[in-house]
């Protein structure tokens, strides 16, 4: 019991708790069935890793990640993270983004979809593909080169940096 809350908060932390226990075990259920399908070892590390990844929206550095790891496994090391991100991109299990915007992010959504990049905070979010008119080459790529698949980044100034600007006064 949650003591000096109203009744309404008692019910909320409860729904909040079955929530994240709801979340974990479905994480757990996916990331032991993707280690299979890829003849990966289901470790505890690894879980926690790719549940770390998965939990929260956004597109997080390794840095960030290792940070939120770090609560549940202290003695995990930044390279180990680092290890098993890499790891869990070339199986397939998440993806990364570009490096151009001076850190590697991790992307944990693999549908198809594009990103808008903010180039004040660098914040990445998700953009449908459906909300852009399909990419068409116009004309042949090097000699040699294979095309895999199209990533669209639009650059801008995202909502909370435009609230954060001061206003002006004409």
């Amino acid at each position: 019991m949650w003591w000096g809350t109203t009744p309404s908060r008692e019910v909320e932390s409860f729904d909040n708790v079955y929530h994240l226990i709801d979340m974990r075990r479905e994480t757990y259920n996916e990331f032991r069935h993707l280690c299979r399908a890829h003849n990966l070892a289901a470790t505890h590390q690894r879980q926690r890793i790719f549940e770390a990844v998965v939990s929260r929206p956004g597109h997080h550095s390794p840095e960030e990640i290792y940070e939120q790891v770090k609560q549940d496994l202290p003695s995990i090391s930044l390279a180990t993270v680092y290890k098993n991100l890499k790891t869990f991109i070339e199986a397939g299990m998440l993806r990364e983004l570009s490096l151009h915007h001076g850190t590697w992010r991790i992307d944990a959504n693999l549908h198809p979809h594009h990103h808008l990049v903010c180039t004040r905070c660098r914040s990445i979010l998700d953009l449908n593909q459906d909300l852009l008119a399909p990419v068409k080459l116009r004309g042949k790529l090097p000699s040699g080169f294979k095309l895999e698949k199209f990533s669209i980044e639009i650059q801008g100034v995202c909502k909370a940096c435009v609230a954060s600007e001061p206003r002006t006064h004409n």
